[in-house]
């Protein structure tokens, strides 16, 4: 056999081309690759002639620089191919570094070292402060209660100072309870089930604050005055950024401080700010502001414009304004406003002191790298548990036309949702959390796991408050979500205000921050190195072919192409989201050759890349989490699901990239054979009807799976209480349920009429079809279902009384109401029967 034939050669060419360009091979071996052809294909010299000069100036870095890269940094500098960052924007973009986002840029994850990152677990030690301590706080005062009376009871304000919940992140070395952010986000997780203002009140001390900002750069002489102070509750804190101008472009903010020498010879500041959404500022005794500050004499010898700088106030200072208040939906946590008219303090109150002046962006935006990543994404998974907790146990107790609400499927498709979303967001919630805590400060996930986690429970509350119908609206001590429903815009606005979240940060600066090789490139124009650009921008081009042939590859086999760390049933997703990443990679590196310097204000286009991220980290830390705890068969419908769900979101988001890609040519492409190509082979769809009612049954039942979903949170114990309310009756029901079915298959068997089984319960009495024991627990379960599907109402009177005498009123009358019950008296099966039905 000829080796040499085309038939052979030419299959063989195409293959090496396809394998070298999936490897991504170096320079130098496409070199060899096209020799080898030139030298098949017999050549003419002028062609070696071109070959060799275009490979000599490519693989030889002096020509290269010389020859291509710098007229190059010209080009892109005449016509803004890269984009330009402010000083603020670069203190953003520095702050934190790449965790492994950088792996989804790169187009080839490692999901080896994925699934090597830690993925924390509730020690004996968490998990005793959570039975404890913050059982006893949830237990102290219902969330209605809260509402009414317009803020928390002394009682639990004094609890929450004594057990430490306002320093649980300041060391045990100054009083604090030195939790880990795990630990943390597991209390907010666990207090946000039980009222949105525990969670306001306790997270701004933990969180951004002046607790953060002094553990982190202050001195040790702040550290040890205020951080035992702060621990204790002694001090109430604040952090004041935002203003009436500056709000998610908090750089640009107006307060601002003068540097002066007083009559003793020291040093000043005469401070003047207008804030506001400062939560905790109307009760806060320490209040950190951040602030523009000015030196006309350059005393601290910065310069005159020093910079935004933080400092510590005590709200006493003379010519500080506090004691207003929002009302922020009617939430009754503390958020307000705060004046400063020439307020005087030392200059020794800078946190870290002089030397940190004119610091204060770049600490602000380090502390918001991971600290955004926390507090939000444990209170809006804490929700997410609630309302599965609430509607499946509501789908079974609640009926219609004879059945449960959950049998229908209307109801079990925002009931799947609501299941698989909740899986998905404990995922994210604790595999941040395990980041964080491992040191990192992953600042673009970290605004993923906000934005996105705060969404996803907007969704989640919104299929809850559709489930529960009118139990939902009429608010009440018996309604669980209508103060959760409308407390959720708040979470969505603050932190950063999500649509800028999606737009500017998770891309806009994901891209620059977490490419291989943009902000090396960026970075080497701004100090015009041309050996640091030729090399990252040569390492770039490398990384777009291989991309190429990648995505091309991929799409073709439908990611089985690609390796999976593991088998069994999860592997195939694993190979999809390599399809993807090296799909986004690829789009990423051509809407930043197409775009330059333009592509951040395409904020349409950039929020599509921002979602496939934001999905491709979803989806990974869903897959994290199934490996992490043990691969449990049975939480499979929900991994299936989420996954399923997650690339369904991706397909949505590339599409809209191909369909909106408006450059020349390429948006012909795009919009025209790519899009029909990726229709005619997505990447993703929506689950399955049969999947979720899989997943809708597993929050209808009793059992491990529904309480693993749904660990964490609060559940009283006690039946006065509309969740231990609703869970009695859910309980008792799941337990009546196969005395029905007995009644109903002895109906059809001809044993009893044709009745509705509710019918025939004396009937299956005295056929010895149930026995008094059965209808005893019927009893008791109908009596439990008739309780919890009740909602509240109010007199004339009691409804335009103040909150604070309703409040006192309620809990006299429910005092009374128990100092006056008389145990009831004992009935006969027929006869509690015969009071049901009555």
């Amino acid at each position: 056999m000829n080796f040499l034939q085309p038939t052979i050669v030419i299959p063989t060419l195409i293959f090496l081309l396809l394998l070298l360009g999936y490897i991504g091979v170096p320079l130098w071996v496409w070199s060899l690759y096209f020799a080898a052809l030139l030298v098949y294909f017999h050549a003419p010299i002028w062609i070696w002639t071109i070959f060799g000069a275009i490979a000599l100036t490519l693989n030889i870095p002096i020509l290269r620089q010389t020859i291509i890269t710098s007229p190059l940094i010209k080009a892109i500098e005449a016509f803004n191919l890269l984009p330009k960052i402010s000083d603020t924007e670069r203190a953003a973009i520095e702050a934190g570094n790449v965790w492994v986002d950088g792996e989804f840029f790169s187009g080839k994850p490692n999901f080896q070292r994925i699934n090597q990152e830690p993925y924390p677990l509730v020690t004996p030690e968490l998990q005793t402060f959570l039975d404890g301590p913050v059982e006893q706080v949830c237990r102290m005062v219902t969330d209605w209660e809260i509402y009414r009376r317009k803020d928390l009871p002394p009682e639990v304000w004094d609890y929450l100072k004594q057990e430490r919940f306002l320093g649980m992140m300041i060391p045990e070395e100054y009083g604090g309870l030195g939790f880990s952010n795990f630990a943390y986000s597991n209390v907010m997780t666990k207090l946000a089930s039980r009222s949105f203002t525990h969670v306001a009140t306790v997270g701004v001390t933990n969180s951004l604050g002046p607790a953060k900002l002094l553990l982190r750069y202050g001195t040790q002489e702040q550290k040890n005055y205020y951080l035992p102070r702060l621990a204790r509750g002694e001090e109430i804190p604040c952090f004041a950024l935002t203003e009436p101008t500056a709000g998610s472009d908090a750089a640009s903010i107006k307060s601002e401080g003068t540097v002066f020498r007083g009559e003793d010879g020291k040093l000043y500041l005469r401070l003047n700010w207008k804030k506001r959404y400062i939560t905790l500022a109307a009760i806060a005794t320490l209040l950190g502001l951040a602030f523009k500050l000015r030196d006309p004499e350059n005393y601290l010898g910065k310069g005159k414009e020093v910079g935004i700088t933080c400092v510590l106030i005590p709200t006493d200072t003379p010519g500080v304004i506090m004691g207003r208040r929002h009302d922020p939906m009617g939430v009754p946590f503390y958020n307000s406003p705060t004046e400063g008219h020439n307020v005087v303090i030392s200059i020794d109150q800078i946190i870290g002191g002089v030397e940190q002046a004119g610091n204060g962006w770049k600490m602000l935006m380090q502390s918001l790298a991971a600290g955004r990543g926390i507090s939000f994404p444990a209170s809006c998974t804490g929700v997410a548990k609630l309302v599965a907790r609430v509607t499946g146990a509501h789908a079974v107790v609640r009926q219609q036309f004879g059945l449960s609400i959950g049998r229908f499927e209307g109801v079990e498709e925002p009931l799947a949702r609501i299941g698989g979303l909740t899986y998905l967001m404990e995922a994210a919630r604790t595999y941040t959390c395990g980041a964080v805590d491992k040191g990192e400060q992953p600042a673009v996930i970290s605004a993923i796991a906000k934005y996105s986690l705060t969404e996803l429970s907007r969704k989640i509350i919104n299929d809850g408050m559709d489930i529960m119908g009118g139990a939902g609206i009429c608010r009440g001590p018996r309604n669980l979500l209508a103060n959760i429903y409308t407390a959720t815009p708040i979470s969505i606005t603050v932190e950063g205000a999500n649509i800028l979240t999606r737009t500017l940060m998770i891309f806009g600066q994901g891209a620059i921050r977490c490419h291989p090789y943009v902000y090396e490139e960026i970075t080497a124009l701004h100090q015009s190195d041309v050996k640091a650009f030729d090399r990252a921008f040569w390492h770039h081009i490398g990384l777009t072919v291989r991309n190429a042939f990648r995505a091309l590859l991929l799409n073709i086999t439908r990611g089985y192409l690609a390796h999976s760390p593991i088998s069994g049933a999860t592997a195939k997703y694993y190979r999809k989201l390599e399809w993807a990443s090296a799909t986004f990679a690829l789009l990423t590196d051509i809407a930043m050759f197409s775009f330059g310097g333009t592509l951040k204000r395409r904020e349409k286009l950039t929020g599509r890349f921002a979602d496939i991220l934001t999905w491709m980290y979803l989806a990974t830390a869903t897959l994290r989490r199934f490996e992490a705890e043990g691969r449990k068969s049975e939480d499979l419908p929900f991994v299936h699901w989420t996954m399923q769900y997650t690339f369904a979101q991706m397909q949505e988001a590339f599409e809209g990239i191909f369909h909106n890609f408006s450059v020349p040519v390429l948006g012909t492409l795009f919009a025209g054979p790519v899009s029909w190509w990726w229709r005619l082979n997505p990447i993703g769809s929506l689950p399955n009807d049969k999947l979720g009612s899989k997943v809708a049954h597993q929050l209808q039942t009793p059992g491990q799976t529904r309480d693993r979903l749904t660990a964490g949170i609060h559940i009283p114990s006690t039946n006065d209480q509309a969740l231990g309310r609703l869970e009695k009756a859910f309980r008792l029901l799941s337990q009546a349920e196969p005395i029905i079915k007995t009644i109903k298959n002895a109906s059809h068997a001809g044993k009893l009429p044709q009745q509705k089984p509710d019918e025939l319960i004396l009937a299956a009495l005295k056929a010895g079809v149930i026995n008094n024991k059965d209808v005893e627990l019927i009893c008791e379960a109908e009596f439990a279902r008739n309780d919890a599907i009740q909602v509240d109402s109010f007199t004339l009177e009691e409804y335009l009384q103040s909150s604070q005498s309703l409040a006192d009123k309620e809990r006299q009358e429910d005092d009374s109401r128990h100092k006056s019950a008389k145990p009831p008296k004992a009935l006969s099966p027929e006869g509690r029967w015969q009071k049901v039905k009555n």
